[in-house]
């Protein structure tokens, strides 16, 4: 079975075909991150038009470079939440126009979901039942992945997440857009032991994340010393940072395997991409005897093969949609409202 993914939920207009979720046939994305480099985040208006300059043609490169005809495809699969509302709509209105016009399913993928299913794409292997840790820029997430589309979230984040994290203290240490990426290079050569950060406390749920009090205390820290006309070594601040998020991280996804007895571990999202995020945690798994599985780093980003992964899973539950379907800027997961307390 081919599936056709589509992703336009950010900044990135991807098209992809997967084959019985697991093979990927193409993988086509039109990244506008140059674009927004200049205005140091995401522009939305911008975003929206760019996608409905690019969909067509990525959608097109799509099917040619997996040698198949849209005939030939047997579901559309879109990301319809969460995400920006106009980046959104412009994907999810394409592919309610494709799939009625080849009289194709249209299938709903949550983006969340189709982050987990990355790890599909190139572990065979790996089968639900597992623990998901998913952590993006918009999204910190510890899940219970019971099959393929039921996600019971143990932790998830209350303010900032992970990626925003990275990026607003990037912005803040003079990084250009997108910032992770050049956080987690100035990590790799600067000293994490040259700052004492605060350690992330919270009441409640043990499994929740929050990042926003170790921003702020980053961002303050880079203001008073250009108050006081001091200079701070950024490469040190980075690899502080990336330190503690990293463990941070760690320690509450084995903390949760152990409770919720789980061996199998599956990260993903775009963070998952971070050096010290992916080495940390598997120094972690490997000291307690966890099996982790992670995608490459091409997949941890934004792209439409994994919806298309996920998007075959939910055609064989019976999940499609019809021309009703709308985008949304926010939506709980399946499964979502069974979080622990």
């Amino acid at each position: 079975m081919k599936i056709l993914g589509i992703e336009s939920s950010c900044d990135e207009t991807a098209a992809s075909v997967v084959e019985n979720g697991r093979v990927i046939l193409s993988n086509v994305i039109a990244s506008q991150a140059s674009e927004h480099m200049k205005y140091g985040g995401v522009v939305p208006e911008l975003a929206s038009r760019r996608h409905c300059e690019n969909i067509l043609p990525v959608v097109q490169k799509a099917l040619e470079d997996a040698n198949v005809t849209l005939e030939e495809i047997d579901g559309i699969a879109v990301t319809y939440a969460p995400g920006l509302i106009g980046a959104l709509l412009v994907g999810v209105s394409f592919a309610k126009g494709l799939a009625m016009m080849a009289d194709k399913p249209l299938i709903p993928v949550h983006h969340t979901e189709g982050h987990a299913a990355a790890n599909y794409l190139v572990h065979p292997q790996l089968e639900p039942p597992y623990l998901g840790i998913i952590v993006s820029g918009g999204h910190t997430r510890l899940a219970e992945v019971t099959d393929y589309n039921t996600f019971r979230t143990i932790g998830k984040t209350r303010d900032d997440a992970a990626g925003e994290c990275f990026d607003k203290c990037a912005r803040a240490m003079g990084f250009p857009y997108p910032g992770g990426v050049h956080i987690d290079k100035a990590a790799s050569i600067g000293n994490p032991d040259a700052f004492k950060l605060p350690k992330i406390k919270m009441e409640g749920n043990p499994y929740d994340f929050s990042f926003s009090g170790l921003k702020t205390y980053i961002v303050n820290l880079l203001h008073h010393a250009e108050q006081c006309h001091d200079t701070v070594n950024t490469n040190d601040l980075a690899a502080a940072l990336q330190r503690e998020i990293a463990v941070t991280v760690a320690e509450k996804t084995i903390a949760a395997a152990k409770e919720f007895g789980y061996q199998k571990i599956a990260l993903s999202g775009g963070v998952s991409a971070n050096s010290g995020v992916r080495s940390t945690l598997e120094a972690a798994c490997a000291k307690n005897g966890f099996q982790l599985y992670m995608p490459p780093i091409a997949l941890c980003g934004d792209n439409a093969a994994m919806i298309a992964a996920q998007g075959y899973y939910n055609y064989l539950a019976g999940i499609t949609a019809d021309e009703s379907l709308n985008a949304a800027a926010s939506k709980e997961l399946r499964g979502e409202s069974a979080q622990c307390s």
